[in-house]
């Protein structure tokens, strides 16, 4: 008899795919595990997502949020290796923090791992580093999962003198997604205070640039339109996904709101939420997207392999981050959505696709995924949810996104070399 706990009575698994008998062994063991070591008492939400981008690149990519998302700059501070870049949105929403080398030759463990994948070596340093969650009490959240045989970084040992403050702790690089997690006492809504280095400010001329931008953002109507990070999604190998999912469901205070199986495209999408929030945007869900079968097999079962061919090109990682449109609608009856990607199209940036969804006259939701950018190999998200539409997403939009990034990922095929 499988044991429950608070969280187990209180959310039941959804979705149709099917577990392995140790994933529905272990899950209910970790929230009681959670539950009685006091991580569910000392994990809040998140609150900032780190990002870093190579040497050179900050301002560029700055450009491109500043277009696409509603960050803004508020803080900058040099640490002995990099510049950091603070950028806010919303009272409560999570920081996002850029990283840029202060060395072109900047080389670190887990630029290590990206040169070891034909696409992420590219930019070795390009790529989505992890996120650090609000902790009640830093030492004692750090102690406990050591107690559980998590490792955490040496503050003095790293490279990145960033995440060596006293005031976050890191995990070591997750086996299964290649993520860090994190924790501060902090909100990190402000870095005042926490000794990450030298304030500054961009150049002058880098500034002009943020403010052009700006003012397009604005002029559009997107600071009306686009609210905040709705999720974000790691793609990882099929025989990760369920230690990747258990992995921060034990490190965290979310919760597996469940999984569905994608068979267009051989794959699953596996969500986990906070449930101690309202507002989802306080603290994204985070999803994790594998096949069902692995890519070797494709030859025999003749089923496609979009998720694996992402992993085999650039690693385990973060694939995208996806962002919430406000419904509604323009004039004409055009959906926010429509509107938000219509005015990108102008500006040149460039869709896998067509806007996927209809959101007609019931709850229903609209999507799209940019391409992947060439600064932080991210790819955005966005997302409309229409008429008080309750479930996180639909089965046919999934296949249809996914389907939409494979054939992109199959135009690019990673060459092969020692």
């Amino acid at each position: 008899m499988l044991m429950m706990s608070k969280i187990s009575e209180k959310f039941e698994v959804q979705g149709d795919k099917k577990n392995s008998d140790f994933f529905r062994e272990y899950l209910p063991k970790i929230y009681d595990r959670r539950e009685k070591s006091g991580i569910d008492d000392l994990v809040e939400g998140l609150s900032a997502v780190v990002i870093q981008v190579e040497y050179g690149e900050a301002i560029k990519y700055l450009i491109e949020i500043y277009l696409m998302t509603p960050y803004r700059f508020s803080e900058g501070y040099i640490s002995q290796t990099h510049k950091v870049f603070v950028l806010r949105n919303r009272d409560g929403y999570p920081s996002v923090i850029v990283l840029e080398p202060l060395d072109k030759n900047y080389f670190s463990k887990l630029s290590g791992i990206d040169v070891l994948y034909a696409r992420a070596k590219e930019k070795p340093n390009a790529r989505y580093m992890g996120e650090i969650y609000k902790t009640k009490n830093l030492k004692e959240t750090v102690g406990i999962l050591e107690e559980q045989e998590f490792r955490f970084l040496v503050p003095e040992n790293m490279v990145n003198r960033f995440l060596a403050n006293e005031n976050f702790r890191l995990s070591d690089i997750s086996y299964f997604t290649n993520n860090l997690v994190g924790y501060s006492e902090s909100d990190l809504d402000s870095l005042v205070g926490l000794g990450v280095g030298e304030s500054f400010v961009p150049e002058r001329e880098e500034q002009l640039q943020l403010d052009k931008v700006d003012e397009v953002y604005k002029a559009f109507g997107f600071d009306k339109l686009i609210q905040g990070i709705d999720h974000m999604a790691t793609r990882v190998l099929c025989h990760d996904r369920e230690s990747a999912i258990l992995e921060l469901l034990s490190m965290t205070n979310y919760y597996f709101w469940g999984a569905y199986t994608i068979e267009e495209m051989n794959s699953s999408t596996n969500i986990c939420r906070n449930p101690n929030i309202e507002d989802e945007l306080l603290s994204p869900a985070k999803v994790f997207t594998a096949n069902n079968t692995p890519f070797y097999t494709k030859t025999i079962d003749g089923l496609p392999s979009p998720t694996e061919d992402f992993v085999r090109n650039f690693g385990k990682r973060m694939h995208h981050m996806a962002y919430a449109i406000a419904d509604g609608e323009q004039e004409g009856g055009v959906k926010n959505i429509d509107y938000v990607v219509g005015e990108l199209y102008k500006k040149e940036v460039p869709f896998l696709a067509d806007v996927i969804g209809e959101c007609k006259d019931f709850p229903d939701l609209k999507q799209i995924f940019s391409k992947s950018s060439s600064l932080s190999f991210l790819i955005t998200e966005y997302v409309q949810r229409c008429h008080g539409f309750e479930g996180f997403f639909t089965k046919d939009n999934v296949a249809s996104l996914t389907e939409a990034a494979g054939a992109d990922e199959a135009l690019q095929k990673a060459d092969v070399c020692d």
